[in-house]
């Protein structure tokens, strides 16, 4: 099949995606996004499309693994917005403690730890501080899922005795 004919298939099966996408996001505006993000992964990945397969189950599984991943970074960033009014902390003589493993644990030089890693060890450990699973590292870097897990492990380790000699 050409290439012409899967997009124009692909474009085809794209309204079957909207209602599903609702479902998952619960909001109209996240809904097309997630359409349109889920169209342009399918296009860009038509070469792994098996011709003769359900084309609507393989771009709904794209879909539900965008919905997921988007999903779990935002978890990871855990927002708080606070709306309440902050008239009341004016003058409430309110003593803070500072803390003094924070303030001596630098952003800058955990950052400058993490790259001192190598490399064999650093991308599978920027890859899970992400908010990427093992499963979903061992498939995205080709290797054993027992060998990313260990090289996650030893990455950790290494930062650990780094940043304990500081």
């Amino acid at each position: 099949m050409a290439n012409l004919e899967v997009d124009q298939i692909l474009i085809k099966n794209t309204e079957f995606l909207r209602p599903f996408a609702f479902t998952l996001t619960k909001d109209q505006e996240a809904a097309k996004d997630l359409v349109q993000e889920t169209l342009f992964r399918a296009l860009a990945n038509k070469e792994k499309y098996h011709i003769g397969t359900n084309i609507k189950a393989w771009m709904y599984t794209i879909m539900r693994n965008i919905f997921i991943n988007n999903y779990r970074r935002k978890s990871k960033q855990q927002t708080i917005f606070d709306h309440t009014a902050n008239d009341f902390l004016i003058d409430t003589n309110q003593v803070t403690v500072t803390n003094d493993a924070v303030a001596t644990l630098n952003l800058k030089e955990v950052q400058e730890a993490i790259h001192k890693l190598p490399e064999i060890f650093r991308n599978p450990f920027l890859l899970y501080f992400d908010g990427y699973k093992y499963h979903e590292i061992a498939v995205m870097l080709h290797e054993p899922l027992g060998t990313i897990k260990s090289r996650i492990h030893f990455a950790r380790k290494l930062l650990k005795s780094q940043i304990e000699r500081h």
